[in-house]
């Protein structure tokens, strides 16, 4: 498929992109940064078409998870168990740290006073743990292979991805259990209640419409017929239509609720880690190299 509707945003930066997020109609932000190096965080205003770079030395280290909590404080973390947070959508970050110096590569906020932080080290190992506000430790659960993201639906149900792996809780998060789905390292999720796709870094996507009671394997990233396809990232606008973006400036279009998929004519040779709908219905792409695009639909 053509890409003659795509248009490159001037980012302000050459640093990997890792999350994006829409706070409102207007604000974006995008958490990136350099892995050992700096923190960075891009904000647009006006619904993605301009941005801003800002470069935040105390934090020092790349930024991976992003998440808002119902009181509408917004959070990012990365290596060293590194927090920062705002109170004021992101104009303004406090400095915070979990104490056991993880690499924290997602959020989520059931509640306003809860967050839950997953970790990963080398893919071999992972952790989901529960801090309160000031990020004290109230719970932490570890794992026999890395975690690659939460998504909680609720205070009491919610998933996390990971290396060959997906657990949900519906306990208020006492207890994670693994679902019956397997074939990849698992790197994204797009919930819309009951209704999940995910995607795998090996070119898997998986649907369920019961909320992970049972999984269908829509596309085998493992089959040979197929070619290979490593994706970080899946957004579907409704039942039918979706997108994933992944290494080597893959985009995939499926308009069959993901059984079948077109492939983007490629317009970057960068890794695309994360995409987002923006309020007028255009697409967000940000990536590595400070790579931005602006699907127009």
């Amino acid at each position: 498929m053509h890409t003659d509707k795509v248009y490159r945003l001037v980012s302000n930066t050459t640093d990997r992109m890792n999350r994006m997020i829409f706070i409102n109609d207007k604000t974006c932000l995008v958490a990136g940064g350099e892995k050992y190096d700096r923190a960075t965080i891009l904000r647009s205003d006006n619904g993605g078409y301009t941005w801003t770079a800002g470069s935040y030395p105390l934090a020092g280290k790349a930024f991976y998870g992003l998440g808002i909590a119902p009181s509408g404080h917004i959070y990012m973390s990365g290596v060293d168990g590194v927090v920062l947070h705002s109170g004021d959508s992101g104009q303004s970050w406090q400095l915070g740290r979990i104490p056991d110096w993880e690499q924290y590569v997602g959020i989520s906020f059931p509640t306003s006073d809860t967050g839950v932080f997953v970790s990963t080290t080398l893919q071999r190992m992972g952790a989901i743990v529960q801090v309160d506000t000031n990020f004290n430790i109230i719970s932490k659960d570890t794992f026999l292979h890395g975690i690659n993201d939460v998504y909680m639906v609720s205070p009491s149900t919610g998933y996390v991805i990971g290396y060959g792996a997906v657990l949900k809780t519906t306990d208020f998060r006492r207890t994670w259990v693994y679902q019956d789905v397997k074939g990849d390292n698992f790197t994204a999720m797009d919930v819309h209640g009951d209704e999940i796709w995910m995607c795998g870094a090996n070119g898997s996507v998986f649907h369920t419409d019961n909320g992970g009671a049972a999984w269908q394997r829509l596309r085998n990233g493992n089959s040979l017929a197929l070619k290979h396809f490593s994706l970080r990232d899946i957004l579907f606008i409704d039942n039918t239509h979706g997108w994933a973006v992944g290494d080597d400036g893959l985009v995939i279009y499926s308009q069959d609720g993901g059984s079948n998929w077109m492939e983007f004519d490629r317009f970057t040779t960068s890794t695309l880690r994360a995409i987002v709908k923006c309020p007028n219905g255009d697409m967000l792409i940000a990536g590595d190299g400070g790579e931005l695009y602006r699907f127009v639909l």
